[in-house]
């Protein structure tokens, strides 16, 4: 972008993915705002140059910092992530990734900001892929809400694009993982994996573990945001590695990063967990020259480091 840095809000700002998308947009020289409930997000994720507002996105005050806070762009991370959740009560997830959204962008549209980049899912929005790896043109039939609510997501900037010129840029991550994410509750395999593994508890694997996902790390999906920046139109890119890796594989590589020799534990396949899972990110290296960059090795072996060192702590 040209001219003076952007003041830019960060929706879900202090939790795992949104702590290193506001610290990229830091070191960018943007002025960084943050919204977050802290519900997961925590405040020592944030560096102090963040401004932290405690607020909810569907909250009447969380559409007047939009409206009023000078700001240029809304990055919106915030969000009911929890897949199994979200099939246990579809109108809470609705509730937050849907008339949350809805507020916000309500309230953008009122404030005058140019652009919104959407965090959405390569994953939930494909449900059982009929190629692999998935482009942006795959049919989308989600199935779960979760999936069914960041559709519905994209599909309002969609219309508030043509509607009112918002311009907005819509990022299909991945299963996403790194540093600073969250071990407990519905998190990622590989959090989970690797706190184990540096307690000298052995993991536990659902099912046989041959179930493939597409693990792309955190400071690739930083690297899309900032390419996304400023991007006019609207648009839809994955964010993945095209490469389908089993949890077998992610369990092998975090025991080698850990200096571990535990053996997994298998445990009963979740009902109507997907098989397969893989995007193709060929369009966001095409038009924004973003890819994912970080192999699968390095990007394990800077997590369970990350890990460790926490562990070490005091």
């Amino acid at each position: 972008m040209s001219g003076s840095p952007d003041t830019v809000l960060v929706t879900g700002g202090a939790g795992f993915i949104g702590s290193h998308v506001t610290e990229g947009l830091l070191a960018r020289g943007h002025r960084v705002l943050v919204i977050d409930d802290l519900s997961s997000g925590r405040r020592e994720n944030l560096p102090p140059e963040a401004e932290l507002h405690v607020l909810d996105v569907r909250s009447p005050e969380a559409a007047r910092l939009v409206a009023g806070g000078g700001i240029q762009v809304l990055v919106h991370h915030a969000a009911q992530m929890d897949v199994r959740r979200s099939t246990r009560d579809p109108a809470f997830d609705a509730e937050v990734n849907i008339l949350g959204t809805l507020n916000l962008l309500q309230a953008a549209v009122r404030g005058g900001l140019r652009q919104v980049i959407f965090a959405s899912t390569g994953g939930a929005i494909y449900g059982e892929q009929e190629t692999f790896p998935a482009g942006e043109d795959h049919a989308t039939r989600p199935l779960s809400p979760y999936g069914v609510s960041k559709l519905a997501g994209e599909r309002y900037l969609e219309y508030f694009h043509h509607e009112h010129g918002l311009d907005a840029t819509c990022l299909r991550y991945a299963n996403v993982y790194g540093e600073r994410q969250n071990p407990h509750g519905e998190a990622g395999v590989v959090a989970i994996f690797i706190t184990r593994l540096l307690r000298g508890e052995a993991p536990t694997i659902n099912g046989d573990g041959l179930q493939t996902r597409d693990y792309v790390h955190v400071s690739d999906v930083v690297a899309a945001n900032l390419a996304a920046l400023g991007r006019p139109g609207f648009h839809i890119y994955n964010v993945g590695t095209g490469v389908e890796t089993t949890v077998v594989q992610i369990y092998e590589g975090l025991r080698d990063a850990a200096g571990s020799d535990l053996e997994a534990e298998h445990g009963p396949a979740k009902p109507g967990e997907q098989r397969r899972s893989s995007i193709d990110s060929t369009r966001i290296r095409r038009e924004l020259g973003a890819a994912p960059a970080t192999s699968l090795a390095a990007g394990l072996k800077r997590t369970a480091e990350w890990f460790r060192d926490r562990s070490s702590e005091p």
